[in-house]
């Protein structure tokens, strides 16, 4: 394999597997805290049907963006009123916010845009521009460089040209991480999962904890439904979130709810969701019977491995021993 190759299947990893770290570390901040959040996949759908509504209605992308946060923060907070505040059954909650917003979408996308659920394409002041495009060019042209460098520069050239969302995401995880292991906040939401009555003695709201993680549950969760409209397809398309949610609860119980373990999950499954693409028209081998590999087979890779991660490593993973347990303050 190349350079240029490896360089291609880099990239194109980083880029389709932004939207599944952000909503593991979505899922990370809102399960440390003990709430389960099923509704991921739902949240995901509806903020990125609104980022398409409103970036095609207004040409505005700072507008888009906010329509996404204020989609996602009030789902959120209605998975809070209800399970956190009322201690309502969790994954129930959560799959109802998923369901709803599957139907929602669509019922208004044909309501408001006729064209079968879909929106029209937004326009290109919303989407979002690639950063450094033009390094790779310029570091070609340095004498002694372009030549000797190799795959080092081809690993280089994988990370320059991507948008500001991609670079954000991964500084994200470090944030997550920093907030979760190196803050007092991130100490008593990590207390709340394992051991609400312990906070609820030193004085700390265990309600006040939860729904803050699920207001930063929230906003990541709406930065990684806009990013499908603004970065990948430039309109709304019905279930195009495509399981990612779902791929993100897999990765953040495979990366033990760490930000970072939830990381290389995610990358795992953006490099099998890279790696298909370049597979498709690819020929059987001798022994297989020749001819070209499946398309269905192909595309069906990162959900296969889903299933295998959350069938060999979800017994295997230890939980927020509090995790989807309603807490009722003693009196």
């Amino acid at each position: 394999m190349d350079e240029v190759m490896v360089g291609t299947i880099i990239a194109s990893t980083l880029r389709v597997s932004v939207p599944l770290i952000l909503c593991a570390l979505a899922g990370v901040l809102c399960e440390r805290a003990g709430v389960i959040d099923l509704g991921l996949e739902g949240k995901m759908l509806a903020t990125a049907f609104a980022t398409a509504a409103v970036g095609v209605t207004t040409g505005s992308l700072a507008l888009a963006l906010m329509a996404a946060v204020a989609v996602g923060l009030a789902l959120s907070m209605l998975h809070g009123y209800a399970c956190v505040s009322h201690r309502g059954d969790q994954v129930v909650l959560g799959m109802a916010i998923t369901m709803t917003a599957a139907g929602l979408t669509v019922v208004l996308g044909i309501a408001w845009f006729a064209q079968g659920g879909q929106t029209p394409a937004v326009p290109e002041s919303v989407r979002l521009d690639g950063w450094f495009t033009g390094l790779g060019d310029l570091l070609k042209t340095v004498p002694y460089v372009g030549d000797t460098v190799g795959t080092a520069l081809a690993l280089a050239l994988a990370f320059t040209g991507h948008n500001a969302m991609v670079y954000g995401a991964l500084l994200l995880v470090v944030g997550v991480w920093w907030l979760l292991y190196r803050t007092r906040f991130g100490l008593r939401l990590r207390a709340a999962g394992e051991n609400p009555a312990m906070v609820d003695a030193a004085g700390v709201s265990v309600k006040a904890l939860r729904y803050q993680a699920l207001a930063l549950n929230g906003v990541l969760a709406s930065l990684a439904g806009a990013y499908l409209v603004l970065a990948q397809n430039p309109s709304f398309i019905p279930h195009m979130t495509a399981g990612r949610g779902y791929m993100a609860l897999a990765a953040l119980i495979f990366g033990k709810w760490h930000p970072v373990g939830a990381l290389w999950a995610c990358l795992l499954f953006g490099f099998l969701d890279a790696i298909s693409i370049r597979l498709q028209g690819a020929a059987l081998p001798a022994f297989l019977g020749g001819g070209q590999v499946p398309v269905q087979a192909i595309q069906a890779m990162p959900y296969v491995l889903t299933v295998v991660l959350l069938a060999g490593f979800i017994g295997s993973a230890v939980a927020p021993k509090a995790l989807g347990r309603p807490y009722l303050k003693e009196r």
